[in-house]
């Protein structure tokens, strides 16, 4: 497994009617499973300490490279929406609050965070079967996605992290060439939330670690949302 340091992509866009974000520098990686240098760590990944020691250690980034399993889309197969809304309209307010008293920076400072982790305007992303189906205010793209290999992250505060990808098999123009699924788990199991990287050059989408657009369930209300969040 080879370990090298990358830096930030710039954010980008998956066409005129989607203006969403995501890495745009030229040239691309094989599919692979190599270890990947960051100079930032996921706040957010700190965020998830459910279950036994052992699963809340894997949730913080601390596993084994013999631990991690390969998935599939039916992992994250559901209707989700973006949280981003609720970060706007001050549904979340009680979450940077609650951070706050608790980490080492102002509520004012976590927002500020996740503002540039959540922004994005797709607000629904639809996962059934292989296809996943992008909307922004009511509008839509979709393609067909098959498995593009898992790249493990090692972040700089020594924490890591699985990004699972996935490359466009067909589909409409405008939907994103690859998709990297992070939700803190390294092995199969039903996604509760997750994090989405997208864009047209996958080894650009690696180097992103600042902005990781977020989905819930769309089923849940931003009060249930907020509560899922305090709780962790």
């Amino acid at each position: 497994m080879r370990t090298r340091f990358i830096g930030q992509a710039a954010a980008g866009a998956i066409g005129a009617m989607l203006l969403i974000s995501g890495a745009a520098l030229a040239g691309g990686e094989a599919a692979g499973q190599h270890d990947h240098k960051h100079a930032h760590s996921h706040e957010h990944a700190h965020d998830h300490d459910h279950g036994n020691d052992a699963a809340a250690a894997i949730r913080k980034g601390h596993f084994d490279d013999s631990e991690i399993q390969d998935r599939t889309l039916s992992d994250w197969e559901g209707d989700w929406q973006s949280v981003y809304p609720y970060l706007v309209d001050g549904t979340l307010d009680p979450v940077m609050a609650h951070k706050a008293e608790h980490g080492d920076k102002t509520a004012a400072e976590y927002r500020d965070y996740y503002e540039a982790g959540y922004r994005t305007d797709v607000d629904r992303i639809v996962i059934k079967g292989d296809r996943i189906e992008f909307y922004r205010s009511g509008a839509s793209v979709s393609a067909r996605y098959v498995s593009d290999g898992r790249e493990t992250l090692t972040y700089k505060a020594g924490n890591r992290g699985v990004r699972y990808a996935f490359r466009k098999a067909d589909g409409d123009t405008a939907a994103p060439a690859f998709i990297q699924f992070s939700d803190h788990a390294i092995a199969p199991e039903k996604a509760g939330h997750y994090h989405l990287y997208w864009g047209d050059d996958r080894k650009a989408l690696l180097a992103e670690v600042t902005h990781w657009p977020t989905y819930y369930p769309t089923a849940m209300s931003g009060q249930q949302i907020q509560s899922e969040m305090m709780a962790h």
